[in-house]
């Protein structure tokens, strides 16, 4: 162990690592983002109530939604959004996890997880996976399940073309945009009969609406929703 922390210290001064909101240089103790960083996430709370908020709001009437939550708002050119941009663009894979855990912890506080037997990480074509080399949905679901042992299925729900991004696109745009891109693997299995699909950051929920009306071709299906970031309106 001491020779492991000796290593770390070593790395740390070498390459520092340093916080992704505000640059600050991270402690030992510290993971992604600093303890003040922490602190002042813009966190939603929806954990608290997540039958009724309205981030489930989005999915009302949508698909059978049982709960909904995120772990902060997000907010683009903001402190925060460089969690999501670092984690997407910018080819660190190891925040993923990392704040994947730090969602599952707290969340798990709100017994959010109760009853949830799988988790379906939003998928990425083919080609957007080769080019990127990881999908950042799945790399958060890595720390969901750590923490609450809950197991991942990623070929249940396949995404069979990639279109224009969402970023700069209207609510009704990124509807139309995502309605038919993704396909339900007739030749899984699963015996989970509440499933939680996890994403990066949800906006007008088109994405996780197409993606979950696919896994509504499982029986008796429920579905709860879960992101780190929900873009604030």
């Amino acid at each position: 162990m001491k020779s492991i922390s000796f290593w770390h210290g070593l790395l740390d001064l070498i390459s520092p690592r340093i916080c992704v909101m505000c640059g600050r240089r991270l402690s030992s103790t510290e993971e992604v983002i600093c303890n003040k960083c922490n602190i002042h996430l813009p966190r939603t709370g929806y954990s608290n109530n997540p039958y009724e908020n309205e981030m489930a709001k989005l999915f009302w009437g949508q698909i059978p939604v049982e709960r909904a939550a995120a772990l902060f708002y997000y907010e683009g050119h903001s402190e925060t959004a460089n969690i999501i941009y670092k984690l997407k663009y910018k080819n660190h894979p190891e925040i993923g996890p990392i704040m994947g855990r730090m969602l599952a912890r707290e969340l798990k506080n709100d017994h959010f997880f109760d009853g949830i037997d799988g988790i379906v990480p939003i998928p990425l074509t083919k080609k957007r996976f080769r080019q990127r080399g990881y999908n950042q949905s799945e790399e958060i679901a890595k720390g969901i399940s750590e923490i609450t042992g809950i197991p991942i299925y990623n070929k249940l729900v396949k995404r069979t073309i990639f279109k224009d991004s969402q970023t700069r696109k209207s609510r009704w745009a990124r509807r139309d945009n995502v309605e038919h891109v993704f396909e339900y693997n007739h030749k899984s299995h699963v015996n989970a009969k509440h499933l939680l699909v996890i994403d990066d950051v949800v906006t007008t929920g088109s994405t996780m609406i197409a993606c979950s009306r696919q896994l509504t071709k499982i029986d008796g299906i429920k579905i709860s929703i879960l992101s780190l970031g929900l873009t604030k309106r």
